[in-house]
């Protein structure tokens, strides 16, 4: 009998705290996430860029026409860190990872690899590697959209 009275009292309790409120916290909670999503891998990109980004062999290399400047490259580096955080966080909003747990993995090989390359071929000069880890980096980001795209729709817009 003492219970059925403990279980009903907790049913009918009265809460603190309003729709509002609830509200509040949870857009908190999903900006700080964003946040955290957007800043660890653009953070990472540019601490690299600012580390190896000079690229003297790069600049030293005989280009030819074709060939984009070094801020372009950093750029677009940015650019795809920024894209893959955010699509990143919309497949976690939606509780993507936890039904697909090959993405997370290929997410991070995908920030990884493009992190990797920019010393690789800047700095180190190792053109054929870096050739490599472009097309092991394009085929991570192929499966990040494919896994994106089968968690939400949203997300694998953004995986460029």
């Amino acid at each position: 009998m003492a219970m059925q009275t403990l279980q009903h009292w907790s049913k009918n309790k009265p809460t603190n705290t309003t729709k509002k409120e609830t509200k509040k916290t949870g857009s908190k909670r999903a900006i700080q996430s964003l946040t955290l999503a957007i800043v660890v891998p653009v953070s990472l990109t540019m601490t690299i860029i600012f580390m190896f980004g000079s690229g003297h062999k790069y600049q030293a290399l005989d280009k030819p026409f074709g060939f984009p400047p070094l801020w372009f490259i950093h750029s677009a580096s940015l650019g795809s860190s920024f894209l893959m955080g955010f699509a990143a966080w919309l497949v976690c909003a939606h509780g993507g990872f936890h039904t697909h747990p090959d993405a997370l993995p290929l997410y991070i090989a995908q920030v990884s690899l493009s992190i990797v390359w920019d010393p690789l071929v800047l700095v180190i000069g190792a053109r054929l590697l870096g050739l490599l880890f472009c097309v092991v980096n394009f085929g991570t980001l192929l499966a990040c959209y494919y896994y994106f795209r089968k968690m939400t729709g949203d997300a694998s817009d953004f995986t460029y």
